[in-house]
């Protein structure tokens, strides 16, 4: 906006800004993934108590809105993780609908509970990438590298819960 400082205005004039001409960026899937729900929640929060009224920053604001419910999954669910099989890492992606406290059980084949991995509250978004997955070393709960095999993984989130399969090979 000219001011000197990149603040929230410049965010809204830039979303408004968006696929109204050639020069404009485009937004890219990848960085789609980059944001949460609750970053964007933030801008939004911001950008609406600016008042602003002119048309390019209500088409800023719009699109905003329009991310975050992008951004927001419908449902809560349990992805594959990956890689799979894997040796000796993994990430468990998910997605919640609404904040949750979080916890993911390693179990063996036998149900015999491997490791606990309690993620604490966690807001509504998509967890599917690395930075914000799940991560498992492949290793028990005394520390102790798991022996290669089938696992299950079962995450709790709020009154959800599923349980999925994963493969370690050595």
């Amino acid at each position: 906006n000219g001011d000197g400082q990149v603040n929230i205005a410049d965010l809204v004039l830039v979303a408004g800004a968006l696929g109204t001409s050639a020069s404009a960026p485009s937004l890219h899937l990848q960085a789609l993934e980059m944001l949460t729900a609750t970053e964007v929640k933030q801008w939004l929060s911001a950008a609406q108590r600016l008042n602003l009224t002119d048309m390019h920053s209500q088409r800023g604001i719009r699109f905003l809105q329009q991310l975050l419910v992008a951004l927001t999954p419908k449902e809560t669910a349990l992805l594959p993780n990956f890689p799979n099989p894997f040796n000796p890492e993994t990430w468990i992606p998910y997605h919640l609908a609404k904040g949750a406290d979080v916890t993911l059980h390693i179990y063996a084949m036998n149900g015999a509970l491997v490791r606990t991995l309690t993620l604490g509250h966690q807001a509504a978004g998509k967890y599917q990438d690395r930075s914000r997955a799940a991560y498992w070393d492949g290793k028990n709960a005394f520390g102790e590298p798991v022996a290669s095999g089938a696992y299950f993984y079962t995450l709790t989130a709020g009154d959800f819960t599923a349980t999925r399969k994963m493969l370690i090979q050595k």
